[in-house]
């Protein structure tokens, strides 16, 4: 007999929502580095009192910057020159926009420029260093209120970051899973369709419908299951981003931005296929909404990230059916 994996949360705290068979969920997605996204997250489910956190994709960060160190204790960022106390502050702005930082010498400098090995290994260095910090964090801030944290990866995360939520017991890794959460299943899938920017997880429709189907059947009742999926589902009101033209500019018309739907074609089929109770996406930051699939809601919290602004959805499950959803933004 096949088997797969399964992740058992602990019983329901005793309260009135666990009498009445209610399971709430505050669920974000690309956070894209941000420490005070990260941190507004885990304290909006305190606030909630939710049963369980849900990271959609894209953790990582989009930009590294180097701080370079000239001696007598200052230090320079794109051609500006700081002290120690005005190069925290910058470092503090550069961490706020969720973008990593490296201090290196003026030869380090040299050989980021040079390197590309160098610039993906202090990439690689950051990243780790950050998820590793929300671990940190995580643990401190939700000891007390037994509330998981379940946190999938996106198109523009590397999968080294999987080995870094495997050290975590706060944070747990979702993809490839079926998580149990209060009498509720979820599957979880960060690859996307192809995009202009060749991220490190794209693959074409055919290889997404067939390994997105392949975790559905995993489910034992579909009906009542939650779809973590990183791309939305296409031709819906979570798909909408700004065409481009040759240049990857967007092109305007009439004063206007022109708006083309991009999400996965096989997302959607799947969605129609199994008719989960719930969607969760994100992917594309300028779409927040919801819509319907048949019986089955989808939503998009949007992103964003570089403004520090939280954008989640607060769902609360009632068996089979969805009994209230409300978009959250701080």
């Amino acid at each position: 007999m096949k088997t797969h994996n399964r992740v058992i949360v602990g019983l329901f705290k005793k309260n009135k929502d666990s009498i009445s068979n209610l399971f709430k969920i505050m669920f974000t997605t690309d956070i894209h580095g941000s420490d005070v996204i990260f941190k507004k997250f885990l304290n909006a489910g305190k606030m909630y009192k939710v049963d369980a956190l849900i990271i959609g994709g894209d953790i990582a960060g989009k930009a590294l910057i180097p701080v370079v160190e000239i001696g007598e204790g200052k230090y320079e960022i794109d051609g500006k020159v700081y002290g120690p106390e005005g190069m925290k502050q910058m470092v503090d702005n550069i961490r706020k926009e969720g973008n990593y930082y490296v201090i290196v010498d003026k030869k380090g400098l040299e050989d980021l420029k040079n390197d590309k090995r160098k610039v993906d290994e202090a990439f690689r260095t950051a990243m780790s260093e950050v998820v590793r910090g929300w671990v940190r964090v995580a643990e401190e801030k939700l000891k007390d209120y037994n509330i998981p944290l379940y946190v999938n990866l996106g198109n523009d995360d590397p999968t080294y970051l999987f080995e870094i939520l495997d050290e975590s017991k706060i944070m747990r890794r979702c993809e490839g899973l079926v998580v149990e959460l209060g009498g509720h299943e979820m599957i979880s899938f960060g690859y996307v369709n192809p995009t202009p920017w060749n991220t490190p997880r794209e693959l074409p429709e055919d290889e997404i419908y067939r390994r997105l189907r392949d975790e559905a059947l995993k489910l034992k009742d579909p009906y009542k299951a939650i779809f973590n999926v990183h791309a939305p589902p296409l031709n819906t009101n979570l798909d909408l981003a700004p065409l481009l033209d040759d240049n990857l500019k967007p092109v305007v018309r009439g004063g206007e931005l022109v708006m083309v739907h991009v999400g996965s074609s096989s997302v959607r089929k799947v969605i129609e296929e199994f008719q989960p109770l719930i969607g969760l996406h994100g992917h594309i930051h300028e779409s927040r909404a919801f819509d319907k699939l048949g019986r089955t809601l989808v939503l998009n919290p949007g992103s964003e990230h570089s403004e520090g602004i939280l954008h989640a959805a607060y769902v609360v499950l009632e068996s089979d059916k969805v009994k209230a959803h409300q978009f959250i933004i701080g």
